[in-house]
């Protein structure tokens, strides 16, 4: 989840404020029909793409650096692919919290003699700070559920991973992958019962910081 938001933050910042603010209106109207679909395509779509195209090249890279696995099914692959997966999710937040802001706002600071980007970065994105975190935080909160498409990259080896490059075994693929043959065993049964608590714990104190960082900014604005 942390290296899909380190990806997921810069593409989907910088992609919103392309789309809501430079982009002519027939670019704007195909990237947004673009973005609707890939928000509607199943999550095995992107493990498909993720095996046939980001496995090979993370492969290559750990081959380079001479990485104990080379496989390319890996953290990094994992973290890849839900990037991609989660990002029309917030994008699609994203551009309408950017045209919530009225177009008197950034009229009124270009005619103050700031500049088209000078408007943007100190008058759109610091009214628009807690939406943007909560926007990001809700993202990575459903970076936790992914499960078919990172169960297809990850390489699910039940090990502590040591780089970036390595296999791992998220919650939700050890949930996917075991529950239905293990319910007979009531002590396996129970640790995975125990791993669903622990990662329902985590989303919704996720959805809990999200909420608690928008009241945090209501009260100060």
């Amino acid at each position: 989840a942390a290296i899909g938001l380190t990806i997921m933050i810069p593409v989907c910042l910088s992609s919103a404020i392309y789309i809501t603010q430079f982009a002519p209106r027939w670019i704007s109207r195909i990237l947004r029909a673009t973005i609707d679909i890939l928000a509607g395509m199943p999550s095995v779509i992107f493990g498909l793409w993720g095996v046939i195209t980001i496995v090979p090249i993370v492969s290559n890279w750990a081959k380079q650096q001479g990485a104990d696995n080379p496989t390319g099914y890996s953290i990094l692959a994992a973290g890849i692919v839900v990037s991609v997966s989660v990002m029309p999710y917030v994008l699609n937040m994203l551009l309408e919290l950017f045209e919530s802001v009225t177009s008197e706002l950034k009229e009124t600071a270009l005619s103050l003699g700031a500049s088209h980007w000078q408007a943007i970065k100190d008058v759109f994105l610091k009214k628009l700070k807690p939406g943007i975190i909560a926007s990001f935080t809700l993202g990575m909160s459903k970076s936790f559920g992914e499960t078919i498409a990172v169960l297809m990259v990850v390489g699910n080896v039940v090990q502590i991973p040591g780089s970036i490059f390595d296999a791992g075994y998220p919650l939700p693929a050890l949930l996917a992958n075991n529950y239905g043959e293990m319910m007979s065993i009531p002590m396996y049964d129970a640790a995975l019962m125990l791993s669903a608590l622990i990662l329902l714990l985590i989303v919704v104190f996720f959805n809990y910081l999200s909420h608690k960082v928008i009241r945090h900014y209501q009260a100060k604005a």
